[in-house]
């Protein structure tokens, strides 16, 4: 019990190096290094029928074709046919092999020409030889290329939506750089989301919480859309059984996240408590995200389309609802919805951000792309501790309600059941040591309550559950039995020292002078003591103690005696005064 107390403790310091190891990587995002690039000029046009790389880069040294900065994201109107991209080389041309990358990976086909002919091709879900870049799709350009020549490029056509991408012309030293840089980010990243997933697992099988199994399917999933939209599935993990089947992949792990999310934040943030009437619109939403996943993997035309349409709509809804249900239950005193709002908000607007990076907006923040996988390792590290909180909570609550169900409401001493429970795990060990015994039994207690009351006997058991535990050590178990009677296990006491123990309880008991019917009798207290026997169980040694105490009220009460062998007289062994 003590371990699975300090458990929860514990995860909180591996959580907050976590935290530091999010933000750390947030910063290694923001402030990666400025490897030096190429200057290029960019140009492009639709594919047209008869074209020839020969007649493109014509149309581009007599401006038929429109510019653009490539050094900025810029989506790529894409034609029937595809479309033709020129990018030349600035000074200073310097012959050596570079590495041209497109950043973010375009989820099409994409072929390097020369006068020739087509020379490659690359996708971000391509599992052919050659390297691969990590990240961004990379063409090695090798030192036989003039380094001044314009580099064509053609976007194949695809049903795909075309995100905007930005173009890197670096020598082959400074690339190893910027890849091995995003790699690392990447891999940490992502190993920070499906750690916290791990731990959350872990917690909802130790503590029973589905609220820590919704957290961890949401935070799956966000891996799993970050994975395929920044190619890290592709490469380096190399996960081709994907190939073809990103969309479908992709839009169900969207989907799913946001049922997770939902389920995991209705628990999370207690809407039943603090936002009842947001409760159910927002578990409506968890199913009506999964039923569009179950459409979407149907392979029907007609429900895959329904759930295409969906999908949007119902993203928009969701961030909009969970935002406001999460605000309301903060501001009535959700203390966990402080924790969802300062994880979750951040991946809110950098998504808002990104998605309007897509419709043309903020060019110059390329990093946005890969700001999600940061914000992702944010978020879970925060959520984690509100979730380490909310662990805290829960065995604080159980310790709470198992202490009520093992002490006596009144006297706080053990009672029967948990008092039998302790006993029996002290007689189970085997040492040598001897045990002993007492069964403690009021006397004139009945005739207290009848001539005082109720609440003067109360307060006689309180002062004197007081007492008995003052001679007591606090090894040594002691219970209230039931009614008047108490019971005490001592260990490592033989019969001599149970009895001094005894004999001085019932002096202390005497001491404390509580009238039973005036200042004639005071209340006191008959003790039986018996010795454990090798045979002995429980039950049995309870009985013998108690025959005792029978044999001290027989022999005028307020007196200790030893529990007698069969062939000794039936007397007191010892008696208080």
């Amino acid at each position: 019990m003590h371990h699975m107390r300090a458990l929860p403790g514990r995860w909180i310091g591996r959580q907050r190096l976590r935290l530091a190891l999010g933000l750390c990587l947030l910063g290694l995002l923001l402030a990666g290094p400025a490897l030096a690039a190429t200057p290029l000029a960019g140009a492009w046009r639709d594919v047209r029928s008869g074209d020839t790389p020969a007649k493109v880069l014509a149309d581009y040294r007599d401006g038929g074709l429109q510019r653009f900065d490539p050094g900025l994201l810029f989506r790529l109107p894409r034609g029937p046919q595809g479309t033709w991209v020129v990018l030349a080389p600035g000074a200073p041309w310097v012959q050596e092999q570079r590495v041209l990358s497109i950043y973010p990976p375009p989820l099409g086909t994409v072929t390097l020409y020369d006068q020739n002919g087509p020379r490659v091709s690359l996708a971000v879900d391509d599992f052919g030889r050659g390297p691969h870049g990590h990240g961004r799709l990379a063409f090695v350009l090798g030192h036989q290329r003039p380094a001044s020549a314009p580099l064509l490029l053609k976007f194949e056509p695809t049903e795909r939506i075309a995100a905007p991408v930005s173009f890197r012309l670096q020598d082959w030293t400074d690339y190893l750089g910027t890849d091995a840089h995003w790699l690392v980010f990447a891999s940490a990243s992502l190993a920070v989301m499906l750690a916290m997933a791990l731990m959350a697992i872990c917690f909802a099988l130790i503590l029973r919480d589905l609220t820590f199994a919704w957290y961890a399917g949401y935070l799956v999933c966000y891996a799993v859309i970050q994975g395929i939209q920044t190619g890290f599935v592709y490469h380096p993990m190399g996960m081709d059984w994907l190939a073809g089947l990103s969309i479908t992949v992709g839009s169900a792990a969207v989907a799913l996240s946001v049922a997770f999310a939902s389920l995991f934040m209705t628990r999370f943030c207690e809407l039943q408590r603090f936002a009842p009437l947001l409760r159910v619109p927002v578990l409506s939403l968890a199913v009506g995200m999964v039923a569009v996943v179950l459409m979407r993997c149907s392979q029907i035309s007609s429900l895959e389309g329904i759930g295409q349409l969906l999908v949007n709509p119902l993203l928009t809804l969701g961030a909009a609802l969970l935002l406001l249900a999460s605000v309301i239950a903060a501001v009535r005193g959700s203390r966990h919805a402080w924790f969802f709002l300062a994880g979750w908000t951040p991946l809110l607007v950098l998504t808002a951000m990104t998605s309007a990076q897509v419709n043309g907006a903020l060019p110059a923040l390329p990093w946005l792309n890969d700001a999600g996988l940061a914000a992702g390792a944010f978020e879970a590290v925060i959520l984690s501790f509100g979730l380490a909180d909310r662990a805290l909570l829960i065995r604080r609550d159980r310790d709470q309600v198992r202490v009520l169900a093992d002490r006596d409401s009144l006297t706080q001493l053990l009672n029967r059941r948990a008092w039998n429970e302790a006993a029996i795990l002290a007689m189970s060990d085997l040492s040598p040591r001897p045990q002993a015994l007492l069964f403690l039994d009021l006397d004139h207690f009945k005739k207290l309550n009848d001539k005082r009351g109720h609440a003067a006997g109360d307060e006689a058991l309180v002062a004197v559950a007081e007492a008995l535990g003052q001679e007591l050590r606090p090894n040594d178990l002691l219970g209230r039995y039931g009614g008047e009677e108490f019971v005490a296990l001592i260990d490592g006491a033989g019969a001599e020292e149970a009895l001094l123990v005894a004999t001085r309880m019932c002096r202390r008991v005497h001491r404390l002078e509580i009238p039973v019917d005036g200042a004639e009798l005071t209340l006191t207290i008959s003790i039986g003591v018996a010795v454990r026997r090798p045979t002995d169980s429980i039950d049995s040694l309870v009985a013998r103690a108690d025959q005792a105490m029978y044999d001290a009220k027989m022999g005028g009460r307020n007196r200790a005696c030893l529990q007698r062998r069969p062939e000794e007289p039936n007397v007191p062994r010892r008696m208080a005064r």
